[in-house]
């Protein structure tokens, strides 16, 4: 079982990574990242075979008031389990937080084995 999924390398070095988590449900895995002030179409969300990619880009000229942050390029990449169902995977942008759901196909998914005898 190991871990939940497991970090890729990264081979853009100009780039910073968002703070992320994942988490591991009956039915899905779940991927958190933190990315106040953009919007949808600021981030980009990418499945290449078994690689989950969140990238995007924060100017200077977009953070306004904001607090100091990073800005330039941003990329948060893992490698997804084997059950992972590439096909049906969603995301959502709430408050500064990325929410990516990657379903589970049935075959990973945790069932009760019956016991006979």
């Amino acid at each position: 079982m190991g871990r939940l999924f497991e970090q890729g390398v990264e081979s853009d070095t100009a780039a910073w990574r968002p703070v992320a988590e994942t988490e591991e449900t009956p039915d899905a895995y779940i991927v958190r990242a933190e990315l106040p002030g953009l919007k949808r179409e600021d981030i980009n969300v990418e499945v290449n075979d078994s690689e989950l990619c969140v990238s995007g880009e924060i100017n200077e000229e977009d953070k306004g008031q904001m607090l100091r942050r990073r800005t330039g390029r941003f990329v948060y990449r893992t490698i997804l389990p084997s059950d992972a169902d590439t096909e049906h995977i969603g995301g959502e942008l709430a408050d500064g937080i990325l929410i990516v759901r990657v379903p589970k196909t049935e075959k990973g998914r945790a069932r009760r084995i019956e016991i006979k005898g």
